[in-house]
């Protein structure tokens, strides 16, 4: 494996031997299982309770609630090892979900849900996502209308991860008028749930380990305890204040990616003979590879500086927004380089350099598509 430049005082011992165990049980217990896990659609939920217990699926919540009260280093350890192993990361909306509870929830809340979602014993999604409503939130229309200590939802949802599997979700919903004022986030334990029900798994181009699903409310009705804060209109500043560390769950796969696609297709070229010589032996082969392996070492670099500010609390809105954008267009663009020098073989599903270009794509699309980031950041630069 190319080196994880160790150079931040966040990247210690203790987090190398985290991330060491999480190594060794990814390889041992996941990886083996993992074709199955593509042609079903889904990893089952039951998966993730290991995890759960081992303490690797939400590492860095407070001891009070069941977790180590790590930073958010460790979780970005995971995330980075289960990409590098070609995991996809149902984990990471997992901890985003969690951290809604953590950070805005009620003491109730958070003694309610959170030690289940540590232990695995809960897996949650986030439900933000409508049909004709993508990246522009202000304009959710699932309706949550309370009636007494109640509130009943009325709305769906599309493209969600952990769609099928997940028995808790933060569901983005109307409790006000148009506009962000009027979004809140409810939690809904969906088991036996009267009123919601799980639409088709949405067949993707990549990523096919990790379900997506259609999600369906007819007039749900949950106790108005379930409110995140318990304040309505609070939503959309809740889902707004987690985008630094959201974008770093995206930008640090980005990285694990491009280093495996490098790797691979090192040995590959190496050992593969075109015009009798090894293809690495042509100059464009060592020529491409030393522009994959420079982008590598720069998208690493940046990553790793940026989780140190994260770390830090230093990590600003504009930083983390650079971050996404430019390490998934890297990493779209490494895959593709290194595809093309497998030829043929390259085209084929059994190769992983195909399955991590096909699962590379959406990274320019989920966790707010590129454009946007990219309009963002412009809004900040000077005039």
């Amino acid at each position: 494996m190319l080196p994880k430049l160790h150079c931040h005082p966040w990247m210690d011992e203790t987090i190398e031997a985290f991330r060491q165990e999480v190594r060794r049980y990814i390889a041992r217990e996941m990886v083996p299982h993992l074709d199955g896990w593509r042609r079903q659609g889904y990893i089952p939920r039951e998966v993730w309770r290991p995890l759960g217990e081992l303490g690797f699926l939400l590492p860095e919540i407070d001891e009070a609630y069941g977790g180590a009260g790590g930073t958010l280093a460790y979780q970005l350890v995971v995330q980075d090892e289960l990409a590098s192993a070609e995991m996809p990361a149902n984990t990471a909306v997992h901890t985003i979900s969690a951290h809604y509870i953590l950070d805005f929830g009620t003491e109730t809340q958070k003694q309610r849900w959170l030690p289940k979602l540590t232990n695995g014993e809960m897996l949650a999604g986030i439900a933000m996502t409508e049909p004709g409503c993508g990246s522009d939130l202000q304009a959710i229309r699932t309706l949550a209308r309370r009636e007494g200590d109640e509130y009943v939802i009325s709305g769906s949802k599309t493209f969600i991860t952990n769609g099928y599997t997940a028995n808790l979700l933060v569901v983005a919903v109307r409790t006000g008028g148009a506009g962000s004022r009027g979004v809140s986030l409810i939690v809904l334990e969906t088991e036996n749930l009267p009123g919601f029900s799980v639409g088709r798994r949405l067949e993707k181009l990549g990523q096919h380990a990790s379900d997506t699903a259609e999600l369906f409310f007819q007039n749900v009705r949950v106790p108005v305890d379930n409110l995140i804060g318990g304040v309505e209109g609070k939503g959309f500043i809740q889902l707004m204040s987690q985008l630094p560390y959201e974008r770093m769950l995206l930008a640090v796969p980005a990285a694990a990616v491009i280093e495996r696609a490098v790797e691979l297709t090192l040995a590959y070229t190496q050992e593969r003979k075109a015009f009798g010589e090894p293809l690495y032996e042509l100059q464009n082969t060592r020529f491409k590879l030393a522009e994959c392996a420079t982008i590598a070492h720069v998208v690493r670099t940046f990553v790793n500086d940026a989780i140190q500010r994260l770390v830090d609390g230093k990590l600003d809105d504009t930083a983390a927004y650079m971050a996404k954008w430019w390490c998934s267009e890297q990493q779209c663009r490494v895959t593709d380089e290194c595809l093309q020098l497998f030829g043929g073989y390259g085209y084929m599903v059994e190769y992983p350099i195909a399955r991590l270009y096909a699962d590379s794509r959406v990274q320019k699309i989920y966790g707010g598509a590129n454009e946007i980031m990219k309009e963002l950041i412009a809004r900040k630069l000077p005039l």
